[in-house]
């Protein structure tokens, strides 16, 4: 019998930095809408499922999931765990993706690439991510769960930091799961170094501008292609540069036991707020 696979976005306006980032418009579609597109490029067959809150600023979002005719399922704001949790659980998951909707420039290669991983080392793995440690350039993150894992971390997560990131409850306990790594091919660690999501307004004019050059050349571009592209042209890469390895981490290096400095750094704003203070 085929495992069933579950693609969930969460998505939600609401947004400290960037209100609203998942509708902002990409070459006519909405910032969503181009990151679903490319999701549906991957060659495993799976359902995609927008998750979203039950707030009412977040209609929007579930209209978009309705114009994209992408089932939805709606739940609670602040504990994304419960969320994907019972958005797994309602689709009826055997195999549970997280994929942020923070990635409209994901490469659906690899998305593929960590699912034949986990699905070649399947019975050995609870869990696979490209991120622990991440090599790809930030923005391309995919996780792998099994539904029972995704389950026990809902029964036993209880710290505001595991409720609102999801996974970490997992890949903080090597001794509960059993944890696996994909790592870029190429021996490279761009994490740090190169910027492919979106928090702030830089980075929608860097991620604008790639589409803008790449899709009408062609729809599938690759993550190659783009750092092609940046190659060619370095004052893209400078457009959100400033904002490079500048992930969620930062905010809980006290907390978290397998995230080490290096892996995270503070914004400009948070770093000349902390040389003033």
């Amino acid at each position: 019998m085929t495992e069933k696979i579950v693609i969930i976005v969460q998505a939600r306006m609401a947004s400290s930095r960037l209100p609203g980032k998942v509708m902002l418009p990409i070459l006519g579609k909405s910032l969503l809408a181009r990151m679903i597109e490319r999701l549906q490029m991957i060659q495993h067959k799976a359902d995609i499922i927008i998750a979203t809150s039950e707030n009412e600023e977040d209609d929007v979002i579930v209209k978009e999931a309705i114009n994209l005719q992408i089932p939805y399922y709606r739940g609670s704001l602040g504990n994304l765990l419960d969320r994907h949790y019972q958005a797994a659980k309602l689709f009826k998951a055997d195999v549970v993706l997280k994929i942020p909707s923070d990635c409209p420039l994901i490469d659906p290669r690899i998305v593929d690439q960590v699912l034949e991983y986990f699905f070649a080392n399947r019975g050995k793995y609870d869990y696979v991510s490209n991120l622990h440690p991440a090599t790809w350039p930030d923005g391309n993150d995919v996780e792998v769960m099994t539904m029972a894992c995704l389950r026990q971390a809902w029964e036993n997560a209880g710290r505001p930091m595991e409720l609102e990131h999801t996974t970490p409850y997992i890949w903080e306990n090597p001794l509960i799961f059993s944890v696996g790594n994909v790592t870029w091919k190429t021996g490279l660690d761009y994490s740090m170094s190169h910027r492919f999501t979106i928090d702030y307004p830089e980075d929608y004019y860097f991620i604008e501008r790639v589409f803008k050059e790449l899709y009408p050349v062609c729809h599938q571009f690759t993550c190659r292609d783009i750092l092609n592209l940046i190659e060619r042209k370095p004052e893209i890469y400078q457009i959100n540069s400033q904002y490079a390895g500048v992930n969620w981490y930062r905010h809980h290096l006290d907390e978290l036991q397998t995230v080490l400095p290096d892996q995270t750094k503070k914004a400009p704003n948070e770093l000349l707020h902390q040389n003033e203070a």
